[in-house]
């Protein structure tokens, strides 16, 4: 089924996408930076140049890291990282909801295709 994926930029110049996003998210739930990069396929320095560009597109940031160490470090959202995160899936939400109807329509007429198989 067709499904809508968004990105938002930021009067800022900022931009939260669907990586972004997935990154906070899973950041979020296993508490680490490398663990949430490593999840996505992505080098620890990526994700972690990620970070740092999302928490320089706000006021607050998003991410708190913890130095590593003997102890490991890790790395949790804000309440402002929780927030962005809300406020992202109720775009995400209404958007969907919004767009049903004409992505059924997509959805339909893509399916009338004929298969290449059938035209020979």
């Amino acid at each position: 089924m067709a499904h809508l994926s968004f990105r938002v930029d930021l009067a800022t110049g900022g931009r939260l996408g669907p990586g972004k996003r997935r990154l906070l998210q899973l950041i979020d739930d296993l508490g680490s930076i490398s663990a949430a990069g490593r999840s996505m396929g992505m080098s620890y320095r990526r994700a972690w140049l990620l970070v740092e560009e999302v928490n320089g597109a706000f006021r607050e940031p998003l991410v708190e890291k913890a130095p590593g160490g003997s102890g490991g470090g890790g790395a949790a959202l804000t309440s402002a990282g929780r927030d962005v995160l809300a406020w992202l899936a109720d775009i995400d939400t209404r958007a969907q909801a919004a767009a049903a109807a004409s992505l059924k329509r997509l959805d339909a007429l893509a399916a009338a295709k004929p298969d290449s198989a059938s035209r020979k």
